[in-house]
């Protein structure tokens, strides 16, 4: 049975709130902000393969050309994509930016709620 990626979101969900004397709550929520993402592009992914005729190369680039795949589709995707395009951003920051230099709570919070968004949109 295929991994339902929409776990990660309740993952990323969970993580916002989470610390213990193991890991920092700032570790938490960047991790929060990953998971939520991957939620979001791999969901997207899949139904884009099985809809809308995207197919994936299994490497780095598919997170761009997901993007662009789905910016040629139509007004209704091309909100999708960017909304693809932040979460990237974020997920970006999250996972390599030594110091944030925003307010990671409110990241947190838009990052799950994009992905929450993203996720609804996909009709099966």
């Amino acid at each position: 049975m295929a991994f339902d990626w929409r776990e990660f979101l309740q993952l990323a969900k969970a993580l916002r709130s989470f610390s213990v004397p193991s890991f920092s709550a700032e570790a938490a929520k960047r991790s929060a902000v990953s998971r939520a993402y991957y939620a979001a592009f791999c969901h997207t992914r899949n139904y884009a393969e099985k809809h809308l005729g995207f197919q994936r190369t299994r490497s780095g680039k598919d997170h761009g050309f997901l993007r662009k795949h789905l910016g040629q589709q139509g007004p209704y995707w091309k909100q999708i994509e960017d909304e693809l395009r932040d979460l990237h951003e974020w997920r970006k920051r999250c996972d390599y930016d030594d110091a944030i230099s925003n307010n990671l709570d409110i990241m947190v919070a838009n990052a799950i709620s994009t992905a929450e968004d993203i996720i609804g949109k996909m009709k099966e």
